[in-house]
């Protein structure tokens, strides 16, 4: 029996990167990842696409919908799934963008490595084998999207880098992983429904968000001027279940009325809630005030999203909040 047809797109990231200077730096390409790991050709035929070689801090939005076209012509044209390779620094939005803008039911996987490929205990190579035994099982199929590090499988929606340096970095808090890979196999154990694509955007140039972190004694002079700067929309990240200081909600209606303006939180598991506190400054003062909720998303996935809707929907600050409001309840609603 013939091997699945897999692509895989490299970037650059940490498991690309060697000594070099002071520190590690990008040298590797794909085609290099994929020759240190000779038990990949026992999984699948590689089609090996070197795109760049950029940590993952310096991937753009650009960057992931040309990857996502990519991904989508070579799907359509037979390949079984898809790997992307990338450093781990912006993994959970690459993959949150990919399932956002890739219609095809085909896996597709988002890996990386947390330690260098001269260092000891290396991981990129395990990670690059489960990778490509996810994105060429069956079991994957309708599950979107997929980060697969340190044989764990999670859904993009829900997936968060929680460690800054171990192995088992990754995790999806509230929600748990969907699948293990296990003696060389795909094990899923949850499925979640898809969300219908969104239209690629031709042009992402002029969608720029603002992530503005709420602490405590924030005073929101910040606010006042992001609109003069050019941004389009603003992210909040607050505090607890979507909560600000009362002093900062003047400052947050003026802001709705000019751009759309979405409340996420800096709690990594759970909501944004929806109904519960009725304080100035609280989740529902503030949606009742036209802050949008950002459900479940976590706020750097909240700003992608924000920014994908904006490159779409020219028009009045009213127009586009009831568009982001929209399609926020369905992408980042809290049930799954």
């Amino acid at each position: 029996m013939a091997l699945p047809r897999i692509l895989l797109v490299g970037t650059g990231g940490t498991i690309t990167m060697t000594p070099g200077g002071s520190g590690i730096v990008p040298t590797l390409s794909a085609e290099d990842l994929v020759r240190a790991v000779p038990e990949l050709a026992r999984h699948a035929q590689l089609e090996v696409v070197s795109y760049s070689a950029k940590p993952g801090a310096s991937l753009t939005l650009d960057d992931l919908v040309q990857i996502a076209g990519l991904v989508e012509h070579r799907l359509a044209e037979g390949c079984a799934g898809a790997v992307v390779v990338q450093g781990t620094d912006t993994i959970e939005e690459t993959a949150f963008v990919l399932d956002l803008l890739v219609a095809s039911e085909r896996p597709i996987v988002v890996t990386g490595a947390m330690r260098g490929p001269a260092m000891p205990g290396a991981d990129g190579p395990a990670n690059l084998l489960a990778a490509v035994i996810v994105a060429a099982s069956a079991a994957a199929t309708g599950l979107g999207t997929l980060v697969v590090l340190n044989d764990e499988v999670h859904a993009a929606r829900f997936v968060r880098k929680l460690h800054t340096a171990l192995p088992s970095a990754f995790a999806s808090p509230g929600a748990g992983a969907v699948g293990t890979v296990i003696e060389g196999s795909l094990v899923v154990h949850s499925r979640m429904a898809r969300r219908p694509a969104l239209p690629r955007p031709a042009d992402v140039t002029d969608c720029a968000v603002a992530l503005v972190a709420i602490a405590l004694g924030d005073d929101g002079r910040l606010l006042n001027v992001l609109p003069s700067l050019g941004y389009r929309g603003v992210v909040l990240e607050a505090l607890g279940a979507g909560h600000v200081p009362a002093d900062l909600v003047p400052p947050i209606e003026a802001l709705v009325r000019t751009v759309p303006v979405v409340l996420a939180t800096r709690v990594p598991a759970g909501p944004v809630f929806t109904r519960t506190y009725a304080f100035p400054g609280s989740e529902t003062d503030l949606r009742a005030r036209g802050v949008v909720g950002a459900g479940y998303l976590a706020p750097g996935k909240a700003v992608q999203l924000l920014r994908l809707l904006l490159a779409q929907a020219p028009g009045s600050a009213s127009v586009a909040t009831q568009r982001v409001a929209d399609h926020f309840a369905r992408y980042a609603e809290v049930h799954a």
